[in-house]
């Protein structure tokens, strides 16, 4: 009993402590030099929630570290059921955390929500936001002061890693983690208009605190590209300057200067933004520049969201409408780019605010190192490379047929709402295969995995038999594009270049070669095609005619011994 007091009279205390400060965070208590913790930045929403009806506050599913993610709601309409929100509003998703030493927005969301809650700022009628206020919690709970090395500030932060030591901004497609498995449950809860994802950068020196890094239009294609790009960038923009907060794109260099030109980033699905763009949300990062004093960078990116809330207050129904059945544009088109390459035809000019560079040569290593000089501050027209265009199509099939075996992939599309279907009986049907003809993979371990990239297929038509149970998938949902990113094996971020099909490349059956090579004598001997096939070969490849296990395994693979499975992608297309 004693006990139980003690934690009551403890409570109370804490509860009390934020009443009296008038929810003052823990960022303005130490004039913008620290960040909340973890724990602390749960119990101020939970305070605040407890205190004002129009904030909700729920536990959502699980991640790496043990902790469930937290979802706070802010609705003047004290309604926290989505599926009733959507019919009438519009949906702004923040998440903060991402990378736990990049805290700017772990900190400008707590005040945000205070002061929309206390009347400081205009509550939203139209709008209701929702926000993950730390996505990246084992990051957040492995809290240190050095890891950062080219930040300014706070005194301590979380760490990018997280429980697991995954880079969660590289994890919204694969799902490795419990955090994007639980992130995506969140966003197909929220279904989000807008979604802001807030960071930190790294890379050049200038003079602004603030850069965007919206999601690359012509991947978001159609008109929302178009939207994303002409009206709520520059009207973005436009709001901040008024603020006298300058922004300009995300500085894409390298120990480069930016006045040489760089280009827009490319947010495959991987990433949170390219992950929205999926689903039709307008997205974008918010990047704070590392240099720049955390309470600026913490104040800018309040004024950012402030921003965008009033966009999508003023333009909510023209988004609403672009938005709604945006998928059906592809399904009408029937077809689909899905890889991309920067259009050097086409670019931008910015009128760019940074700091005089130079190499100069380094007193450590004798090379050639690059230095900004703050004090020699410019403003030059520099050209900015937004616009990319595609370098592969695939025409969109009527449905995908999975094999029930591959439950990994199924399970991943059931939690992306991927409306599918079991077949009630074996069937056989006439279908579109792929072959695996060729690809190249990653030598060092990136995120957990080989990566797959420059994959190529063979497509043929055949009849197949299915098995009952198996999975059919009509591409006549609004997760189309999800699909055909995931689906198709040549997407830079398909399952197949996740290596969630790399059975598939290793074959279970061989041959002893003393055994075959009588049979394959009597191939050779029974088949005059294949038999100048395999000589032409010998005379015209110097390293196959030298390799005598080679040829015989391309008799192999060529006679009825050799398995159908191998390089055979086993997700069919019914066109």
């Amino acid at each position: 009993m004693k006990l139980k007091s003690s934690l009551l009279l403890g409570l109370i205390s804490i509860s009390g402590f934020v009443q009296s400060q008038n929810f003052t965070t823990i960022f303005e208590n130490s004039n913008g030099l620290e960040t909340a913790t973890y724990a602390q930045t749960i119990q101020y929403y939970t305070e605040l929630a407890r205190v004002y009806p129009q904030i909700s506050m729920q536990t959502i599913g699980e991640t790496d570290s043990g902790k469930p993610l937290h979802l706070i709601t802010l609705n003047p309409d004290e309604i926290f059921d989505f599926s009733e929100i959507r019919k009438t509003k519009r949906v702004l998703m923040v998440n903060n955390g991402i990378h736990p030493g990049e805290s700017d927005g772990i900190d400008a969301t707590m005040m945000l929500y205070r002061d929309i809650a206390q009347g400081k700022i205009a509550m939203p009628k139209n709008t209701v936001l929702a926000a993950i206020p730390i996505y990246n919690i084992g990051g957040s709970l492995n809290r240190n002061t050095g890891t950062r090395a080219n930040q300014n500030g706070p005194k301590a932060y979380g760490f990018r890693g997280n429980a697991r030591n995954y880079d969660l901004n590289r994890d919204f497609v694969k799902n490795d983690t419990k955090n994007a498995k639980t992130f995506a449950k969140i966003y197909h809860l929220v279904q989000p208009d807008v979604f802001i994802d807030n960071h930190v950068s790294n890379g050049a020196d200038y003079q602004y605190t603030l850069t965007h890094l919206f999601t690359q239009h012509n991947k978001l294609g159609g008109e929302l590209g178009t939207y994303i790009n002409q009206t709520m960038r520059p009207e973005l923009e436009r709001k901040l300057s008024e603020k006298d907060w300058d922004i300009t794109p995300y500085v894409n260099v390298f120990n480069s200067t930016p006045e040489k030109g760089f280009s827009q980033f490319m947010d495959y699905p991987r990433y949170s933004t390219g992950y929205t763009t999926m689903f039709n949300t307008l997205g974008m990062m918010v990047e704070t520049h590392m240099l720049k004093p955390y309470k600026a960078r913490v104040e800018g990116t309040y004024e950012l969201m402030k921003s965008m809330i009033e966009i999508t207050e003023e333009r909510g129904e023209a988004i609403a409408i672009l938005r709604k059945d945006a998928w059906k544009r592809y399904k009408e088109k029937g077809n689909y780019p899905i890889a991309w390459e920067l259009d050097k035809t086409k670019n931008s000019i910015l009128n760019f605010k940074g700091f005089e560079g130079e190499f100069l040569e380094s007193k450590i290593t004798g090379q050639q190192r690059l230095k900004y000089d703050s004090n020699q501050p410019f403003t030059k027209e520099v050209n900015y490379q937004n616009y990319f265009k595609p370098t592969k199509h695939v025409d969109i099939p009527k449905a995908y047929i999975i094999p029930q075996g591959w439950h990994e992939v199924i399970a991943l599309l059931q939690l992306n709402n991927i409306k599918m279907e079991q077949l009630d009986a074996d069937e056989t049907l006439e279908i579109e295969s792929y072959q695996i003809e060729s690809f190249e993979t990653r030598k060092s371990a990136y995120e957990g995995h080989y990566l797959h990239y420059n994959t190529n297929v063979n497509a043929e038509t055949e009849t197949l038999k299915f098995r009952k149970g198996d999975y059919r998938v009509s591409t006549s949902q609004p997760g189309l594009r999800y699909l055909l990113e995931t689906l198709e094996p040549e997407a830079p971020d398909s399952f197949f270049n996740w290596n969630f099909f790399d059975t598939i490349l290793q074959q279970k059956e061989g041959f002893s070669p003393y055994v075959f090579e009588d049979e394959a004598q009597t191939l050779l001997d029974n088949n005059a095609k294949l038999k100048t096939e395999f000589e032409t070969k010998k005379a015209n490849d110097t390293k196959f005619n030298g390799n005598w296990y080679a040829q015989l395994n391309w008799i192999f693979v060529r006679s009825n011994h050799y398995e159908k499975a191998h390089m055979q992608y086993p997700v069919y297309r019914i066109n």
